[in-house]
């Protein structure tokens, strides 16, 4: 229920978004028109066909994202067609001739009189096609979660529910409009004007959209954006979890749950099938990761040292590996993985999310520990918390009935890209270069699945960044299709990652990274030379950036000398 209100308040907050601007003139046009019969079959087909949409978009098919795009050119046309008929009179009788003659009336009769329900339906099925709200945190809420849970009632609901709040708050402003400009009519007369005018409106509001500007300028240059209210809603209802408080001497630990099946995992790598009947009797540590995620691989060395320091004390390290990319499906990829980073206990493939699901998991990393009982006694989500971690290990163990446990805490001296985070507050956030997730992206209109030349603007703002040259951009990740394009990123923090892979042939890409146009020097990463230089040889996390002095605000540059790579998302350190 929580969710399905933070759903409807997030469509509600969507008339302030500067996405909505350009439908408002299309909402408006209708608003001297009965609202039962006008108004609300509208506001129920746009928001219907909205929530059609965005379900499709969520499971990921880019046929389905094409067929969007479809959609936006044909209820470009009918919108101008609207558009046109509200300035000219006889021009309407002309256009809507055929219209009228087929039963299809979109768009007023040249007498002003047309009311059709299942018009104005029709109407709101072509505003709705063209709505492109601000992917803000409660609407990226919701489509990760359907992409994560797959289709689903609760899915559609989820987002029918979003587009009833977006529909609600048009709906006042309907009702508002339209006696308002009664009122003007009434007072002045000026019908005609106002429809010529409401007509101007309606193919500015075309014109806007079919130069992205609705999800463009309008998105970068709004005073009005949503995204600090909707963040608060999304923490008023699921705050973030609180650190962990520390653990008292002697004190009980509480029963948190049960260990389920674990019959789910898609594949096993350094164990036969593990099952709840075979871990009785043993401490278990259930680590959820993935292995491109650099909040999972800074944890990794602790996870690791505690499996190397308590297995001959009962201790059961499982590392359930749930991808969060595509690639991270493929097990040679996890293969590979685990033997580069050392990874030697049971690790469970669980590419359909079937274990994440049975412990209601949300995060990478997020550590469970289980008692000899198989029942879940502690978690700790993210990073931090390594002492507290190990003190709940010992205490499970001791509980256990074992003696002589090894003293100490397991090394916080990590190096590369495994040492821990600079932890400036003032860092760069995590950044997705796919369209589904994207954000702060500057330099023209994203093409969905269709490639597109891109020029990075002359200047970037703090955590902007853009494309340079010719791309394909799909839901995940961006692939380049020529040779020397480059991404641009303005960014703050100690380490710049970013997650890469090799087309589909798998040969090797060259490229070089430049910061505030120059070599980087000793501020160089892993896997790139004080040139700059580096080689993506297969899709995983890149280090490319460590700076040797503090964690300053510096222009990032990476250009690919080869055709083919695919980029995926930024993280910062």
């Amino acid at each position: 229920m929580l969710v399905l209100i933070l759903a409807y308040l997030g469509g509600v907050l969507t008339i302030l978004s500067p996405c909505i601007l350009p439908v408002l003139p299309f909402v408006f046009a209708r608003s001297d028109k009965p609202f039962m019969r006008n108004g609300l079959p509208m506001l129920l087909g746009m928001a219907i066909t909205f929530a059609a949409v965005a379900t499709l978009a969520a499971l990921g098919g880019g046929w389905a994202v094409h067929a969007n795009q479809y959609g936006r050119y044909v209820a470009l046309v009918v919108l101008a067609f609207l558009g046109l008929t509200l300035l000219s009179t006889h021009l309407a009788e002309w256009i809507t001739r055929p219209f009228v003659a087929l039963g299809n009336r979109l768009s007023q009769r040249s007498t002003g009189d047309g009311d059709s329900i299942w018009g104005a339906a029709g109407l709101g099925v072509a505003t709705g096609l063209l709505w492109a709200p601000c992917a803000g945190p409660i609407l990226g809420l919701l489509l990760t979660g359907a992409a994560l849970n797959g289709a689903s009632v609760q899915t559609t609901l989820l987002l029918l529910t979003y587009a009833a709040g977006a529909a609600t708050s048009l709906g006042l402003a309907l009702l508002i409009g339209g006696k308002v400009f009664g009122l003007m009519k009434r007072s002045l007369g000026a019908g005609e004007w106002v429809r010529r005018a409401l007509g101007v409106l309606v193919l500015c509001g075309v014109a806007a959209i079919a130069l992205g500007l609705d999800t463009g300028l309008l998105t970068r240059v709004s005073l009005a954006s949503t995204g600090g209210i909707e963040q608060k809603l999304i923490n008023a209802v699921r705050p973030a979890p609180a650190p962990e408080a520390a653990l008292k001497a002697g004190e009980p630990l509480p029963v948190e749950g049960q260990l389920l099946s674990l019959a789910g995992a898609t594949q096993w790598l350094n164990s036969a099938p593990l099952t709840t009947e075979s871990l009785r009797g043993k401490v278990v540590l259930v680590d959820f990761w993935t292995y491109s995620c650099i909040n999972c691989i800074r944890s990794l060395p602790y996870v690791r040292g505690w499996a190397d320091k308590y297995k001959d004390h009962g201790l059961v390290v499982i590392g359930v590996h749930a991808p969060e990319f595509a690639f991270e499906k493929d097990p040679a990829n996890v293969t590979k993985a685990v033997k580069d980073l050392g990874v030697d206990y049971p690790v469970a493939l669980d590419n359909d999310y079937a274990i994440w699901k049975g412990f209601n998991n949300e995060y990478w990393p997020a550590h469970y520990f289980i008692d000899t009982q198989g029942q879940i006694r502690h978690h700790h989500f993210g990073e931090g918390g390594y002492q507290e971690s190990e003190d709940v290990i010992r205490q499970l163990l001791t509980a256990a009935g074992q003696k002589d446990l090894p003293g100490g805490y397991v090394s916080d001296d990590h190096h590369g890209v495994e040492a821990a985070a600079s932890n400036d507050p003032t860092r760069s956030p995590e950044t997705y270069v796919g369209y589904a997730r994207a954000q702060n992206f500057v330099g023209g209109k994203v093409a969905h699945d269709d490639t597109a030349s891109y020029h990075a603007p002359d200047s970037l703002a703090a955590d902007q960044w853009s494309l340079d040259g010719h791309w394909n951009v799909h839901g995940e990740n961006a692939q380049l299709d020529q040779a020397g394009g480059a991404i641009v990123y303005r960014f703050r923090g100690r380490d710049l990652h970013l997650v890469l892979g090799p087309a589909s042939d798998g040969k090797p890409i060259r490229f070089r990274v430049t910061i505030d146009g120059k070599a980087p020097g000793a501020d160089h990463g892993m896997d790139t030379d004080a040139d700059g230089n580096g080689t993506i040889t297969g899709q995983r996390l890149y280090q490319l950036v460590r700076q040797a002095n503090g964690s300053g605000e510096r222009l990032f540059q990476i250009t690919f000398l080869d055709p083919g790579v695919q980029a995926y998302a930024f993280t910062f350190g």
